[in-house]
């Protein structure tokens, strides 16, 4: 299974909902709280291009936020993404 990886707050609703979607498949996910780490946001907007939060990466893919991943998952595309 390919390194998930996700960026995001503590207060974000969307960072609870992709974090609620991961879990439900069952995926271990390595979570960077940019508001714990600063510095990470820097990290984040120069690997997606993007300022907001979630920002999720399986491998070095950058998928997009919430609405992105649970768009794939909907399409039946995340989990040939996840090796599911």
């Amino acid at each position: 299974m390919p390194q998930v990886t996700m960026y995001s707050t503590r207060i974000c609703p969307y960072c609870t909902r992709a974090r609620t979607l991961l879990k439900r498949k069952g995926v271990v996910f390595e979570e960077i709280p940019i508001d714990q780490d600063p510095g990470q946001m820097a990290v984040m907007v120069e690997r997606s291009g993007r300022h907001t939060v979630p920002q999720i990466f399986i491998g070095d893919r950058h998928i997009g936020g919430f609405d992105d991943m649970a768009l794939l998952d909907d399409r039946g595309e995340l989990d040939p993404l996840l090796d599911r």
